[in-house]
């Protein structure tokens, strides 16, 4: 299986790589959705992501590999050091940018800067501890022509995290951190509200009395 995939992918490589990128890309969009534990999955939120992932994460990151191996030929650690910085200082803030103003865009905000700017520079602040040491791994281990497939590999992570913060987080790690571990204390907490809202319903309220039924 492996072996069939290496040989498609050293032919037909732009499909292959830009294929699998946008797949798991939007792959990261239905975890986040499923984690949250919604009871239906809304799939025009998937659907935005995966447009933007096929349009331009996709192709960007295929022919992105390709310059800098172009600019930058061979994975001495000089050579890898170069791509590196270049990658993180270049490409990743650009691919930050055009995820939340791309998917805002898509759904019609009327300001599609918003979520950029209230949370473009935790998300790059918090990418800074995960894509360098992927794309290290990246450089200097990985063939060119399966390169944007192990980059979409690690964006199947990262489109998660990037979801929940467009959502519901702030682009900090610890925010996802503590969505996906809840401390105990927090659940305890939001049970016994939950169980107090749902007494105050269904109880009647001080100081008055229940209605006689009339003869």
């Amino acid at each position: 299986m492996l072996k069939l995939f290496l040989r498609h992918a050293r032919r037909f490589p732009w499909v292959t790589n830009v294929t699998l990128y946008g797949c798991l890309f939007a792959g990261g969009d239905f975890v986040h959705q499923w984690f949250t534990g919604r009871e239906t999955i809304e799939w025009r939120q998937t659907r935005n992501v995966a447009v933007v992932a096929f349009s331009f994460h996709g192709n960007f990151n295929f022919f992105w590999m390709r310059f800098l191996e172009r600019r930058f030929p061979g994975n001495s650690i000089g050579m890898v050091m170069r791509k590196l910085f270049l990658d993180q200082t270049t490409a990743a803030p650009l691919a930050t940018s055009v995820f939340y103003t791309g998917v805002s865009f898509l759904e019609g905000k009327e300001d599609i800067l918003e979520d950029w700017r209230e949370k473009f520079l935790n998300t790059y602040k918090t990418g800074l501890m995960f894509w360098p040491f992927m794309q290290f791994l990246n450089f200097a281990l990985v063939p060119l022509y399966v390169r944007t497939t192990f980059t979409g590999c690690c964006a199947f992570i990262w489109a998660t995290f990037l979801c929940f913060s467009r959502q519901t987080g702030d682009g900090t790690a610890g925010a996802a951190l503590a969505w996906m571990f809840p401390h105990k204390d927090d659940d305890a907490e939001y049970t016994k509200e939950k169980v107090d809202s749902e007494d105050k319903v269904a109880s009647p309220s001080k100081g008055t009395r229940p209605c006689k039924p009339t003869q």
